[in-house]
């Protein structure tokens, strides 16, 4: 006497309709009774299984990226969890609050309240250089009325003035903004 169909099938790792359909497929073959002896039976199922026709093994794991265990750290501690690993659980709440981010910036998007920063980059350095190209040709539009209110050489009075300028300029190029 042997062990039941389902037993046989926990012992094998395989649903107990894989069992039937092995029986009824005749890779294997039960006793009398019905039952399955086990040794007799995994003989059978290796010999008559063909290996490709197999699922993979549910047991095994699949390894997962050490970018993708990092990114789940990541969105969890800017969350506020700083739990230890990355369990299944921690993953799927790191997937929630991306769609919550994701979903926030394009509400935020919609309401015209978040800025294109390529726009907004360029946008600052059209000003920029307009500024700039203002004050190089202010000395021109100045020096000849300065120099007139102050009895000096106009050409003198110009040249004075775009050095200073420009040294100003060059100043004030060398500062580096600092970006929060």
């Amino acid at each position: 006497m042997g062990v039941s169909l389902r037993a046989y099938a926990k012992h094998r790792g395989v649903s107990d309709t894989a069992v039937r359909k092995a029986i009824k497929s005749g890779r294997i073959q039960a006793e009398s009774d019905g039952t399955i002896d086990i040794d007799k039976v995994d003989k059978q199922w290796d010999r008559n299984t063909d290996r490709a026709q197999q699922r993979k093994s549910s047991g095994a794991t699949k390894a997962v990226p050490k970018a993708a265990l990092d990114a789940v750290a990541d969105t969890l501690s800017e969350s506020g969890n700083t739990g230890g690993g990355s369990t299944y659980m921690q993953a799927r709440t790191a997937n929630e609050v991306l769609k919550a981010q994701t979903n926030r910036i394009k509400l935020q998007q919609l309401k015209k309240e978040l800025v294109d920063r390529a726009k907004a980059i360029a946008h600052v350095f059209r000003m920029a250089r307009s500024e700039r190209d203002a004050w190089l040709s202010w000395p021109a539009r100045v020096s000849a009325q300065m120099a007139a209110e102050l009895e000096v050489d106009p050409h003198k009075m110009h040249v004075m003035l775009e050095s200073y300028v420009r040294q100003h300029l060059s100043e004030l190029s060398d500062i580096q903004p600092k970006v929060d």
